[in-house]
């Protein structure tokens, strides 16, 4: 009689790999194979169905993955709407768990094993879905900070064509008409946050309680 069990998915852009472990009263671990699916929707279907003919359905079902970039997004929102057992790990807290294991291959398929065993031998804090004005949130930030590495990247460019040997007019001119649309860009982004903030009154009430501590405002 198993009493716990676990899909353990390594995910990347365009696929990913799962494997189940699950672990009876004596603790004794037992795997699945391992199999590989698209990252889409026709993939995360062909999962469940995977998943159910291979998992003891009187017992609770776990799905573990890192939080890699925002592959694992689509896939976590999808079964989270599903209603089901969704649990996301730093990438760091993985790499602990395998170090202690003393693991030291690195494949899709040895990673989604371990994840799995990870998942009946550890107790995790179940995902949910950000609020949507923090998600709003979170995409204006990272793409503002996007704009300003690349703001940086075109300063540099023209600091070095500055300095160099008679380049033409041409390349100068183009950099400075790049840098002024990405300073627009940056203003109308900035305007977004602060029209998004202004929209919630306890987000707002919070980010102006953080404006207040030094170093952080």
């Amino acid at each position: 009689m198993f009493h716990r069990q676990c899909v353990g998915i390594d995910i990347s852009k365009a696929t990913f790999t799962a494997c189940i472990c699950t672990r009876d009263q004596t603790d004794n671990l037992l795997y699945s194979e391992v199999q590989n699916f698209a990252n889409e929707k026709k993939g995360f279907n062909q999962l469940l169905r995977w998943v159910r003919k291979n998992v003891d359905t009187d017992l609770e079902t776990l799905f573990l993955m890192e939080a890699t970039g925002v592959y694992y997004e689509p896939l976590a929102h999808h079964l989270h709407k599903i209603k089901q057992k969704v649990c996301v790990v730093l990438p760091n807290t993985s790499k602990h768990y395998f170090n202690s294991l003393n693991i030291k291959t690195k494949t899709d398929a040895v990673d989604a094993k371990t994840l799995s065993r990870m998942g009946v031998e550890r107790k995790h804090r179940l995902w949910s879905p950000p609020l949507a004005t923090l998600l709003e949130l979170r995409n204006l930030t990272r793409y503002h900070v996007q704009l300003m590495e690349q703001r940086t990247a075109l300063q540099n460019i023209k600091h070095s064509k500055e300095a160099a040997y008679e380049v033409q007019q041409f390349i100068m001119s183009s950099n400075k008409r790049l840098i002024q649309q990405i300073d627009n860009q940056i203003e109308k982004c900035k305007g977004q946050i602060q029209m998004l903030i202004k929209s919630d009154e306890v987000l707002d009430t919070r980010i102006q309680k953080l404006m207040t501590i030094k170093g952080v405002g």
